[in-house]
């Protein structure tokens, strides 16, 4: 039996869907049924009534609900005090990869007296993952741009949020020997596009804000795919492709006029930057961070 077959089943209970119940738990939904139902064969029960709709529960699945939400309660006790020994005097940071390379180390620098001797660990990865681990136990903090993934009962019920910065997606391409953009718009010509994939926070955000804005009438081609932000920029610094990059990330580019912004009718979005604490740490070093950052960006 797995831990996450119980966080599943608890995550159905609170939706009353397969659909939503997936979508909380970062799966697909033919993945998260077969989850659900490995549980039953292992338990040797069937917990829901699959011919009725909207789904419900059988009489033991209700009553397995309690069951399954104290041991899952006891298992992420017994993690997290078991980490506190292995983790003590150090802050664990889970951050998606854009956030770790363009806020992060500029953004715990500021914050370096109050941090003092205490280890800092990062711990990139993509949103996905970075929330399984977080609503598992493994890490103190997860650093992530604003999603409405993230607005989910699971993750209010496991942590708390601050709001400790923003953010600027701003499309970009390499200039030509004038100054101008070598990437860009231009009446029969398509224009060649580098993006996040579009299973990433960053590729979904762009395709459905941005590149879905952009008038019919013109033409682009997608030439590469790249999850890290900093793949992107080298590549469009060497010219391949116009693509959105956090501002943070190209503030000396954009000085030095190795990339330069585009204009209409390419759009540019606002970003915010989210700190999550995991509520159940007991660690001394993570409740005086977190009420610093309380004080500091004035939120309760």
């Amino acid at each position: 039996m797995e831990l996450k077959w119980l966080k599943d089943f608890i995550a159905l209970h609170e939706s009353g869907s397969f659909s939503k119940a997936a979508e909380a738990r970062f799966v697909t939904q033919p993945a998260f049924s077969r989850r659900i139902r490995s549980l039953e064969n292992w338990l040797g029960v069937a917990l829901v009534n699959r011919d009725s709709l909207p789904t419900t529960l059988t009489e033991e699945g209700r009553l397995f609900v309690d069951d399954a939400q104290r041991l899952c309660n006891e298992m992420d006790a017994i993690r997290a005090r078991l980490q506190s020994r292995k983790n003590n005097h150090s802050l664990i940071f889970l951050a998606q990869h854009s956030t770790a390379v363009s806020f992060f180390p500029s953004w715990i620098q500021t914050l370096s007296p109050l941090v003092g001797d205490t280890l800092v660990k990062l711990v990139p990865g993509n949103i996905h993952t970075l929330n399984e681990s977080f609503l598992a136990g493994s890490g103190d903090f997860m650093l992530t741009f604003g999603s409405q993934e993230l607005d989910n009962p699971q993750v209010k019920r496991t942590s708390l949020c601050i709001q400790v910065g923003t953010d600027t997606l701003v499309p970009v391409s390499a200039p030509d020997e004038y100054g101008y953009p070598l990437h860009t718009f231009a009446e029969g010509k398509s224009c060649r596009l580098l993006a996040f994939p579009d299973e990433t926070y960053l590729g979904s955000l762009i395709k459905k804000s941005a590149i879905a804005n952009i008038p019919g009438r013109h033409h682009f081609d997608l030439v590469c795919e790249n999850e890290m932000a900093e793949g992107l920029k080298a590549m469009a610094k060497q010219g391949f492709g116009a693509t959105w990059l956090p501002s943070s990330l190209i503030k000396q580019e954009l000085t030095e006029q190795k990339l330069v912004i585009l204009g209409a009718p390419f759009p540019t979005l606002e970003l915010r930057i989210l700190l999550y604490r995991n509520r159940h740490s007991n660690k001394p070093e993570v409740e005086r961070f977190w009420q610093y950052l309380k004080e500091l960006y004035g939120q309760e």
